[in-house]
C-alpha cells in the first residue's frame, strides 16, 4: 500500500468514527446556540469522544513525556518540528500571494536550520522575526472558499468544513515534503508518533487552564478557533497572538493571552 493510500484509508477510518459518535451525540445534546455552529449537537458528541480519549490516553502520555524529558530537550524537539513546518507555511503564503510572508518564513527556516542547530534553537524569533503559522485551510479562505459550519473532527479537534478539506492537503503537503520522505518506515512512523506527543505536551498548561476557568470548554475553544482562523484569512497582524487551543505552534501566544508565564509551564 502506498503512503497516499494509507493516509486515505486512515482518513476514512476517522470519518467512520465520527459518524458513529454522531449517532450517539445527536440523540442526547441540545440544538445549536451559535449560527456558525449549526451542527453543535453532533460536534459536542465528537468533542466528548475526543475529550475522553485525550484524558484516558493522550494526556497521560504527554504528561509522562514532560516528566521524563528535561525542559531544554523538550524545547529543542518542539522547535525542530516547528522548523520543519516552516516549509509548508512558506508554500501556503506564496499560494496566497503573500510573498513577503513567504520570504520571511523561508528566511526563518534557513536561519534556524543553520544558526539554530537544525531548528533546535529559534534564533529567528530571538532576533525579532516571529513565526507565521500557515496552512492550506487559510489558503482556501484567501482564495474565497467559504468557511462553512464549525466542525469537530475525531482526534484532530476544532475545524470547519473548509479547514477539514484543507487538512487533507496539509497531511500530504506538510509531511511528504519532510518526514514523509524518509524511506525507513519504523523511523518515519516513530517521528510522526513523537510529533503527536510533542504537540500534546505543548498544550498541557493551556488545557489545564481552560478546564479550570472556562464554564463551557467546548464553546470557549470553538470561539477562540473561529476568531483566530478568520484573522488569519484576513491577514490580521494580530492573528498570531490569538489563542488557538488545537495548535501547538502557538503555545507562547496562548500562554501570553491567558496570563501564564513560562515559569509556570510544565
Amino acid at each position: 500500500m502506498t503512503m497516499a493510500n494509507a493516509r486515505f484509508a486512515s482518513f476514512k477510518r476517522l470519518f467512520l468514527i465520527s459518524t458513529i459518535v454522531t449517532l450517539g451525540g445527536c440523540a442526547s445534546t441540545q440544538g445549536p446556540t451559535d449560527p456558525a455552529d449549526p451542527w453543535e449537537s453532533m460536534n459536542r458528541g465528537v468533542y466528548a469522544f475526543n475529550d475522553e480519549l485525550d484524558r484516558g490516553l493522550f494526556r497521560p502520555v504527554a504528561e509522562l513525556y514532560a516528566f521524563v524529558t528535561p525542559r531544554p530537550v523538550r524545547t529543542c524537539i518542539r522547535n525542530a518540528y516547528l522548523n520543519i513546518g516552516e516549509i509548508w507555511s512558506a508554500i501556503n503564503s506564496a499560494l496566497q500571494q503573500r510573498h513577503f510572508d513567504a520570504i520571511n518564513t523561508m528566511g526563518r527556516f534557513m536561519f534556524n536550520t543553520t544558526l539554530g542547530l537544525g531548528g533546535c534553537i529559534d534564533v529567528a524569533s530571538m532576533n525579532g522575526q516571529p513565526r507565521i503559522a500557515n496552512d492550506f485551510g487559510v489558503t482556501l479562505g484567501v482564495w474565497g472558499v467559504p468557511q462553512g459550519p464549525y466542525l469537530v473532527l475525531p482526534i484532530i479537534g476544532a475545524s470547519s468544513v473548509r479547514d477539514g478539506a484543507g487538512d487533507v492537503v496539509n497531511l500530504v503537503g506538510n509531511q511528504l515534503d519532510t518526514i514523509g520522505m524518509i524511506k525507513n518506515v519504523p523511523v518515519r512512523n516513530s517521528l510522526w508518533g513523537l510529533e503527536f506527543v510533542v504537540r500534546r505536551e505543548a498544550l498541557l498548561t493551556v488545557s489545564k487552564t481552560v478546564d479550570s476557568t472556562a464554564l463551557d470548554p467546548y464553546s470557549f475553544i470553538r470561539d477562540a478557533y473561529l476568531q483566530r482562523r478568520e484573522a488569519q484569512v484576513l491577514g490580521d497582524a494580530d492573528a498570531q497572538s490569538l489563542p488557538d487551543y488545537e495548535d501547538y505552534e502557538d503555545v507562547k501566544a496562548d500562554e501570553k493571552a491567558l496570563g501564564i508565564t513560562p515559569e509556570k509551564s510544565p
